[in-house]
């Protein structure tokens, strides 16, 4: 399945998410900072980025930025319980925004959405070119 990479620094939700994302057969890697998140994403390429917002060192909006520049491609799923910041011009580059919630149904859902890519139109385009 996918690589994943799981940044937050609450050293709970990251065992957590790791625990439930591994039961459905993904590889996952943490991080507890975005500067560890960051070292990580320039060592090596992961399939999608859980990536929380309020952490030490580097905030997940410098990290979503830094991974834009790194890996245009690696999808980032803003996974956070700071929804005023989905405002900011910077969180744009987000495949996908969450609030954290108790229920991980739509977390689930947001990883298995961006693992699928754009959906291919006839004459292979993406929905987001028509």
């Amino acid at each position: 399945m996918a690589h994943l990479l799981i940044a937050d620094d609450n050293e709970g939700i990251r065992e957590l998410y790791a625990l439930e994302f591994e039961s459905r057969g993904h590889t996952v890697t943490t991080a507890a900072d975005g500067e560890q998140a960051l070292a990580l994403c320039r060592a090596q390429r992961f399939d999608a980025v859980i990536l929380d917002i309020g952490m030490p060192e580097k905030s997940g909006l410098e990290v979503l930025g830094d991974i834009a520049v790194c890996h245009g491609g690696t999808p980032v799923i803003v996974n956070t319980a700071y929804p005023m910041f989905k405002m900011d011009f910077r969180a744009l580059r987000a495949s996908a925004w969450l609030t954290k919630s108790s229920k991980l149904e739509g977390l689930f859902d947001a990883v298995d959405k961006v693992l699928q890519g754009p959906r291919k139109a006839p004459g292979g385009q993406g929905d987001d070119n028509p």
